[in-house]
């Protein structure tokens, strides 16, 4: 980390975000909207990616995103770690796969069905493994773990906001509706919203008590965990279950769960590599959302 990133380490990870990201525009489904109004909503709980922002690989996070060793390679260097050998990336890759993996093996030996990794802690557990091993020369200055991840993450999963997303929240919040967020996440995800909208979550008008954020929970969706600290802090505030709307793009991570809290439903069709629709599924056979949307704005018509 130099000097500059140790000043403004929160500048440090969004000036990354901006020049590594460009304009995304979500693929058509061809999936029909149905937005009829649902009366007497007082909140709306979003998804983050696939639904509130275009995801290039349809997920957040290096588990679910296609992984390159030039991707890993350039990011290794903007951290001044820099490879020794033509094996380093395609090492450091296997070994970020394996890390993720053994992290998710302990979680479930705890009893969660669906843990989430903390991917700083995996990226210092690759670092140390590929010194360990002689691949990378030693770092000219302190190594940020967070800067590491920045970079690797924007490469090979490059988002961008849905269109309308900004105006969208402005008016909801204008209608005093409670916004919050539950969402599979990581540390960089809170921060997209200030590097792509230049407004942080609080001036796009989300509650800090309504957001659930998967990476600090260590839990990831389709855990109902995930949803009931949210569903608390709502019920603690007279808002009934049935007056909360969860926006989502996939009925098993985002619907099912939703609803299970109480809350009423919609389904965000509005990009292919994102909508997760997972009519295999013998368990979601009677998992129907209240509504479908195929843009943001028709959230507008279903809170009127």
């Amino acid at each position: 980390m130099n000097k500059t990133d140790a000043d403004n380490p929160r500048a440090a990870l969004i000036d990354p975000m901006r020049r590594l990201l460009s304009p995304l525009e979500p693929i058509p489904t061809g999936v029909s909207p149905r937005v009829d109004p649902i009366p007497g909503i007082r909140a709306v709980v979003f998804d983050v990616y696939g639904t509130m922002v275009i995801s290039g690989s349809g997920d957040v996070g290096t588990a679910a995103a296609t992984n390159t060793a030039e991707a890993l390679d350039a990011a290794l260097r903007a951290v001044d770690l820099n490879p020794l050998t033509a094996q380093t990336t395609p090492r450091g890759i296997a070994l970020l796969e394996q890390c993720i993996g053994a992290d998710h093996q302990a979680g479930r030996a705890e009893g969660i069905a669906h843990p989430e990794v903390d991917i700083r802690r995996i990226w210092a557990q690759v670092v140390e493994a590929l010194r360990a091993e002689s691949l990378l020369a030693p770092p000219g200055t302190c190594i940020s773990y967070e800067r590491l991840a920045v970079e690797y993450e924007c490469r090979v999963n490059p988002t961008w906001p849905m269109p309308g997303l900004g105006q969208v929240l402005h008016a909801l919040g204008d209608r005093g509706l409670s916004l919050g967020i539950v969402s599979n996440s990581q540390f960089y995800t809170p921060l997209l919203f200030e590097a792509l909208l230049e407004a942080s979550l609080d001036g796009l008008g989300f509650d800090p008590q309504l957001c659930a954020w998967s990476y600090v929970a260590r839990r990831a969706k389709p855990d109902a965990a995930l949803y009931r600290p949210v569903a608390r802090v709502l019920a603690s505030r007279g808002i009934a279950p049935e007056t909360v709307l969860y926006v989502g793009n996939d009925m098993r991570n985002d619907t099912r769960p939703a609803a299970q809290m109480g809350w009423r439903t919609v389904l965000f069709a509005g990009d292919r590599r994102s909508l997760r629709l997972r009519e295999d599924m013998a368990e979601l056979a009677d998992v129907q959302p209240d509504a479908v949307i195929t843009h943001l704005n028709q959230l507008l018509t279903l809170t009127d």
